[in-house]
């Protein structure tokens, strides 16, 4: 199998993307290779081209530069900036002021959504021309592989079309030099989005009836279908297909505790929330709040890592001395040293550190009642690890020092700030012991759940004035957690953003949302409280990403105008 996805990745590699360099040399007839032009046309070559995919999108899921972990989760929103550095710019977007066409995650984003875009438009292409009896399920089975190429298509083009604007259309496979590139109607994505979605819907599985883990079934069909529906102003349509969608596809969600973590609570307590996120429980088929998972535990074939603990996690290894000049924290102990490190906490970076929304403003009302402020799903208090000290086994409290601490807003910012257990995996760091697993993680991640989907019934039924409704979702999500319930009064486009930071902290693409209902600027503004650069110094063009400088340098043949403010 990885043989075989290695020629399905090289050949799309050869192919993928807005380029203009001339490609002819690379021409090859396939006579002993699997290529596109013979590898598609029989179920199995559909299954490795479809695996391939979703290995490409996985990749780019947990990226740094390309669709970006910090990039589309926090950074440059209302969620976070970096905490190890808060002025740091070159490599992830903490301040708008330093964002430009040839900046690594503008190019990076870029060129992986297109890439996506002309492998899922090869398989397409493809698998339509191949004679139905070479599939189990004839025609219907030859669809399923379609189906799933055009999902991803209109995902990929979900993130561009909302990061650049206007962009070039492509619904066939990019086989030669072109540098004749237009850039179309955002309207245009968005009814390319629709129909894609549309046909995934009516051809995927149900939940449940997947050929493995992690392939797409019918219900991320239909989510993302009345999300397009919501960036064509048309809520009415969007409610529609939601609902056809709550109703009808077997979801729920988890409101007892289910999976590995009963009996084993690490932090001495637990909810159906903190067990959403335990190791090896995002596939299980009781888990009916699961959606779309990206599949990372080891235990499978292809199976990989994630650097969740890594990139949210405080750097509380650097605190250095106590109050009274011991090594602050011993940690773990590993070969009979101590490693310096937890193996609750592993070894997080601050690469992500929230606001104090995440941390402290949506919390207000309900701190000692929603269950997801919980300890054993918020970490708040730290506490010094060193036996030699007089302070050994009390809260780390940075008052406590005199003199005082060189630097108290790397404290806060890099050192210590309160740390969502989602992106921790005790008792599952494989690699390096010495480092209580180097932040690295194992287990499998949402790119969809269920909740997400009831919230986004509730931004609909807003759209239709139907504000009722809209609370009942908004109160059957805030129900599972013990939260008090939301009142009418409280209700409007602002609170149900709030609630999805309290619930899906991580693990939604918030620009994407900021942007969809016009909220990216205001919120930016009011709540990135980057100490170095409040409000990311974001201005109103920045809503767009700059379009990259090569392509528009590459394509001769056609106007390719840049993004306003960025000339």
């Amino acid at each position: 199998m990885r043989r075989f996805i290695k020629y399905i990745v090289a050949a799309g590699v050869l192919s993928s993307g807005l380029t203009a360099c001339n490609d002819s040399i690379l021409k090859e007839t396939p006579r002993d290779f699997l290529s596109p032009d013979n590898a598609y046309l029989t179920e199995q070559g559909a299954l490795q081209g479809i695996t391939a995919i979703h290995d490409r999108v996985r990749a780019a899921y947990y990226s740094f530069g390309e669709f970006g972990t910090m990039n589309w989760q926090s950074h440059g929103s209302d969620l976070g900036y970096v905490g190890e550095n808060p002025d740091r710019s070159t490599v992830y977007l903490n301040s708008y002021e330093d964002i430009t066409p040839i900046v690594r995650y503008v190019v990076d984003t870029w060129n992986t959504g297109f890439q996506i875009i002309q492998w899922a438009n090869v398989l397409i292409d493809k698998v339509g021309q191949a004679d139905p009896s070479a599939f189990k399920d004839g025609e219907a089975g030859k669809n399923v592989y379609i189906a799933e190429a055009r999902f991803f298509r209109a995902f990929s083009y979900r993130y561009l079309v909302s990061t650049y604007g206007d962009i070039p259309l492509l619904t066939a496979p990019v086989s030669s030099a072109r540098a004749d590139f237009t850039r179309d109607p955002v309207a245009s994505i968005h009814e390319l989005m629709a129909e894609d979605f549309k046909f995934a819907a009516e051809h995927l599985p149900q939940r449940g009836k997947e050929a493995a883990p992690g392939r797409i079934t019918r219900g991320p069909a239909l989510h993302y279908l009345g999300e397009t529906y919501l960036e064509q102003k048309k809520p009415e349509l969007a409610v529609q297909v939601l609902s056809q969608l709550i109703d009808g596809e077997g979801y729920d969600l988890m409101t007892q505790r289910f999976g590995t973590r009963l009996g084993n609570d690490i932090f001495g307590s637990g909810d159906p929330y903190y067990d959403l996120f335990g190791y090896k429980n995002h596939n299980l088929p009781e888990n009916k709040e699961a959606m779309w998972v990206i599949q990372c535990e080891p235990e499978i074939q292809g199976g990989g890592q994630i650097a969740t603990a890594y990139i949210f996690g405080p750097r509380y290894f650097d605190i250095g001395l106590t109050p009274d000049g011991h090594q602050a924290f011993l940690g773990t102990t590993y070969n009979g040293v101590p490693t310096g490190y937890s193996d609750i906490y592993s070894r997080g970076t601050a690469n992500v550190r929230g606001t104090n929304l995440v941390y402290y403003y949506i919390w207000k009302d309900n701190w000692d009642v929603d269950l997801r402020n919980a300890s054993h799903n918020i970490i708040r208090d730290f506490y010094y690890d060193n036996p030699a000290s007089a302070y050994h086994g009390k809260k780390i409290d940075f008052s406590l020092y005199n003199p005082a601490r060189p630097n108290l807003m790397l404290d806060t910012t890099k050192n210590l700030y309160p740390l969502h257990t989602k992106f921790l995996d005790p008792q599952n760091y494989f690699l390096q012991p010495n480092r209580a697993g180097g932040g690295i993680t194992h287990k499998d991640w949402y790119a969809l759940r269920f909740a997400e989907t009831l919230l986004l019934r509730a931004e609909a039924y807003l759209g239709t004035g139907q504000k009722e409704l809209a609370l009942q979702d908004v109160n059957r999500v805030r129900a599972r957690s013990k939260a008090k319930p939301a009142t009418i009064d409280q209700l409007d486009i602002d609170y149900i953003l709030d609630e999805r930071v309290r619930e899906l902290y991580g693990e939604e693409w918030r620009l994407v949302t900021l942007r969809r209902v016009g909220k990216l600027l205001e919120r930016t503004l009011k709540y990135n409280d980057n100490p170095m650069i409040p409000g990311a110094a974001m201005k109103p063009h920045n809503v767009l990403w700059p379009i990259p400088q090569a392509q528009i340098d590459l394509n001769i043949d056609a106007p390719f105008p840049q993004n306003e403010g960025y000339n």
